[in-house]
């Protein structure tokens, strides 16, 4: 058997024991990806595009592409506040803002996410739609609930298998892509200082398989449980520092855990650095150029068995703050 297919399987073994939904680093500034309850938790349109390539180096790494974006409905993302900034260079980084910090009023939010996750020859794409609403608990809390269903197509590239049997009967159905239907939930609270949500991908188990041999109808896909929450500190008036955590809980596979630290400053610049249990170190760095547009990169330091091959993994990310009335220029409400 050849060499790349050795690394191949490896790969996909790996990631398969892992999780089964891409993986991403800057998960912090795009919490939404995440948890469906964030949808519309800004006073803009926030829109996302992002592309990861895993373990560069590796031949046939995952490689995943993603665009989303999420509102709030209605005018009432117009709420006349602390966050209604009537000219440029509000902070809400700085630790005045917080301190004359108050909830948003009850509000709807919408959104969708479409992604492309490629891992060898498994190729899958997926479209969803998403609903919260944000209730305001008093002046200075709020908790959003929210769901997210759609469709996910899964398919094998069978002509790039190298296989010691061309009619192996595990994949005698694999020119045919998989539709499934997906359903996720979640909540988050969120405060001036703090945020913490739990959300479920996956909701629905599906079985996944490429044979009409119920012999090889085994392989399925399960709920995946992400809990996520961080605090935000000031060291001075424009510098702040958020650690943070994110458990990732996956039936039959270890507990997964992220932890980071993100520094602030102003509501320009910010750097950060994180630790994935068993994975890899993570170094992130981001810029928020103006009212409109805004751009970070991470790069993750391989830190298991497979370090030996992989140059490590590069993720960017582009976002687009529109119908941004008060011209702010950085996230308000993540973090």
């Amino acid at each position: 058997m050849k060499k790349w297919l050795l690394l191949l399987i490896l790969c996909a073994n790996v990631r398969l024991y892992a999780q089964q939904r891409p993986q991403y680093t800057q998960y912090l500034l795009n919490s939404y990806l995440l948890n469906p309850a964030l949808s519309g938790i800004e006073n803009y349109t926030d829109v996302k595009v992002g592309y990861r390539q895993q373990w560069a180096g590796l031949q046939d790494a995952p490689k995943t592409a993603f665009v989303s974006a999420h509102w709030a409905l209605g005018d009432e993302y117009l709420w006349p506040n602390a966050l209604s900034f009537e000219t440029d260079g509000n902070d809400p980084r700085s630790r005045s803002y917080t301190q004359n910090y108050t909830a948003s009023p009850a509000h709807h939010g919408v959104g969708f996410v479409a992604v492309t996750d490629k891992a060898g020859q498994l190729t899958t794409t997926s479209f969803d739609i998403s609903y919260a609403y944000h209730l305001q608990l008093n002046n200075q809390l709020n908790l959003s609930l929210g769901l997210a269903g759609g469709i996910s197509r899964v398919a094998i590239d069978i002509n790039a298998l190298l296989l010691e049997n061309p009619n192996d009967p595990a994949l005698n159905n694999a020119a045919s892509a998989r539709l499934l239907p997906d359903l996720s939930v979640g909540a988050w609270l969120y405060g001036a200082n703090f945020f913490s949500g739990i959300s479920v991908q996956q909701v629905l188990p599906q079985k996944l398989n490429f044979s009409g041999n119920t012999e090889y109808n085994t392989g399925k896909q399960v709920p995946h449980v992400f809990m996520h929450s961080g605090y935000k500190f000031y060291l001075a008036e424009d510098l702040n520092i958020t650690p943070s955590v994110l458990i990732k809980y996956i039936s039959h596979v270890p507990i997964s855990a992220d932890v980071n630290v993100k520094m602030g400053f102003k509501d320009r610049i910010w750097i950060g650095a994180g630790y994935r249990k068993q994975d890899a170190f993570n170094m992130m760095a981001g810029f928020n150029i103006n009212h409109l547009l805004n751009l970070s990169y991470s790069y993750d330091i391989t830190t298991s068995t497979l370090n030996q091959a992989s140059k490590g993994s590069h993720e960017i990310v582009l976002g687009l703050l529109l119908n941004n009335v008060y011209k702010v220029v950085c996230p308000q409400r993540q973090w």
